[in-house]
């Protein structure tokens, strides 16, 4: 079970999500609708072709040569942007240090500041969340009144449209939100983390990032662009990114969780009622399993013939593991390696003129790179794969 900290506690919406409900039937039913809706392999392959849609912009020259203000490559706009900032702050506050947490009197003080910086995140989430799931909502209710259905376009709908054995919408206006919410905040720092260390890591190394290139050439080509059907064939670029997981997670520890009865792990008596935390640090940068652990080295991952980037053994952690392991793995793989994939074969990265050494200094405040990687981008496939469709 979920411990539930300060933070937490201002995310969890009324217990009606999946990551943070106490295990019970709420938890159940969230875990259920993810696995068999959401997060299903049937959905999985229906969407397929919207996420290959999403790949393309990653090398679309549109959005590298036409990014006049206004044009409809320009990037993304003020709401995006925003977006984006105030889930990488609410992954950054929930998982940060507070006072309260262990001495919960002094919830309500905010010595710190961090409940109102929570709150004001929360209430931005709501305010660019709402509007959309409200119009879903809107839509879906017309076409059940007129009998009518139609395919679904991505995760919202499916969450908008499920429905019970008397036809009626299972989940309620608070769950889609909580699930809404939950789903962006778990799919915003794993993947982009592990990619920008895994390139800033090739690059101190370019015998590195030539094997991976090596690979792509050799089991993609250059007349075309990597797609998720070559995934489990590129080897070498999964170990890259295992190794970027490896050394490189993003928080330092996984959320706190409670013991449910008495345990004993390890040769460790864990009593019930414990809160236990996993240190992300401490498996993955662990002496005792990893030779030289503080060396990006993907080839100590390439000692079995289909390379994975879960980890069961908890040797390090990237998708987390057990009846709270995340359900999207298979879509959180395609996600991250499709992204690397698509960003190594599509271009030459070289330093820009002013940077004469990559610095590879960790955040202060998490484990992301200090400050973001900046490289120049020269492409390498022929002109028309760059086209935009």
């Amino acid at each position: 079970m979920v411990n539930l900290n300060f933070k937490f506690e201002k995310f969890k919406l009324g217990f009606v999500d999946k990551m943070i409900s106490p295990h019970g039937e709420q938890w159940k039913k969230m875990r259920r609708v993810l696995a068999s809706e959401v997060l299903s392999p049937a959905l999985e392959h229906r969407l397929q072709g919207r996420r290959t849609k999403e790949a393309d912009h990653i090398v679309s020259k549109r959005n590298f040569f036409e990014l006049s203000p206004g044009s409809a490559a320009a990037g993304p706009g003020p709401d995006e942007v925003e977006h984006v900032s105030v889930l990488f702050t609410l992954v950054n506050y929930v998982f940060s240090f507070r006072m309260s947490d262990y001495f919960p009197r002094l919830i309500g003080l905010d010595l710190d500041g961090h409940e109102k910086v929570v709150r004001d995140v929360l209430s931005t989430l709501n305010r660019l969340h709402d509007p959309i799931i409200e119009e879903r909502i809107h839509e879906w209710s017309a076409l059940r009144r007129h009998g009518k259905k139609r395919e679904v376009r991505d995760f919202l709908d499916v969450l908008v449209s499920i429905e019970d054995s008397e036809g009626r919408p299972l989940l309620s206006l608070e769950e889609i939100k909580a699930q809404t919410a939950e789903i962006m905040f778990a799919i915003v720092d794993n993947p982009s983390n592990a990619v920008e260390w895994a390139l800033a890591e090739m690059m101190t190394k370019p015998g590195l990032m030539k094997k991976a290139i090596n690979e792509l050439d050799t089991i993609v080509g250059k007349e075309r662009l990597v797609q998720e059907s070559d995934i489990p064939h590129l080897n070498y670029l999964k170990a890259c990114i295992r190794e970027s997981f490896r050394m490189h997670p993003y928080h330092a520890f996984n959320p706190p969780h409670v013991a449910m009865e008495d345990t004993t792990i390890g040769g460790y008596f864990v009593p019930k009622g414990s809160s236990v935390l996993l240190s992300r640090v401490g498996l993955g940068r662990n002496p005792d399993i990893w030779e030289d652990p503080l060396e990006f080295r993907p080839e100590r991952h390439l000692n079995t013939s289909c390379v994975r980037l879960t980890e069961p053994d908890l040797t390090f952690i990237s998708f987390s593991t057990g009846r709270r392991g995340c359900p999207g793995v298979s879509l959180g793989t395609s996600t991250t390696m499709m992204l690397f994939a698509r960003l190594v074969q599509g271009f030459t990265w070289t330093k820009p003129p002013t940077v004469h050494k990559m610095k590879l200094k960790e955040s202060a405040t998490n484990l992301a790179l200090a400050e973001p990687l900046v490289l120049q981008a020269e492409p390498r496939l022929p002109a028309h794969l760059y086209e935009s469709t």
